[in-house]
């Protein structure tokens, strides 16, 4: 009986050596996040990459292109995102707390719902940029709304309305 458990438990070792070594190298195993927390990756390219749920905690994405990806749900607490193109970028349920988005490109992204309470915004676009339901400080939404203008192409809501603009 016992002999037959450690065959059985020799076997299944064996094929998850196979199929680890049958993976293409670098890749994440199915279903997991990206998670490149603290790390600097200045000017990074995501090309491809599903980075849905992704993790950026505390990383320097300065000069990065994140045009038109999917970050639903992804963590960006603490990143500074320096000149960072977000341009069309999917940013719904966010975590976008404590960022630094200096001279960023937000136009037409959707940031509905994201938590961005102590985000620092400086020099930032965000013609069409949709921010529904953003807990923000008031002195960032001010910020905002001095630079708000358009409307999102894939939600319709005005950018100033979406800040609740005066």
């Amino acid at each position: 009986m016992l002999l037959r458990r450690i065959l059985v438990l020799l076997r299944a070792l064996v094929l998850c050596l196979v199929l680890a070594a049958a993976a293409p190298p670098g890749a994440a195993p199915a279903g997991a996040a990206v998670d490149v927390a603290k790390q600097v990756l200045i000017g990074a390219d995501y090309s491809g990459q599903d980075l849905r749920g992704a993790t950026f905690n505390l990383t320097n994405l300065r000069d990065a292109n994140l045009s038109g990806f999917d970050l639903q749900g992804a963590s960006l607490f603490g990143a500074k995102l320096q000149d960072a193109d977000l341009s069309d970028t999917n940013l719904r349920e966010a975590t976008l707390d404590s960022a630094v988005f200096n001279g960023t490109d937000l136009s037409n992204a959707v940031l509905e719902d994201a938590f961005a309470f102590n985000t620092r915004f400086e020099n930032v676009i965000i013609d069409g940029a949709d921010f529904t339901n953003v807990p923000l400080r008031g002195d960032a939404r001010n910020l905002l709304c001095a630079a708000a203008r358009g409307t999102n192409p894939v939600t319709g809501r005005d950018t100033r309305a979406s800040l609740d603009c005066s």
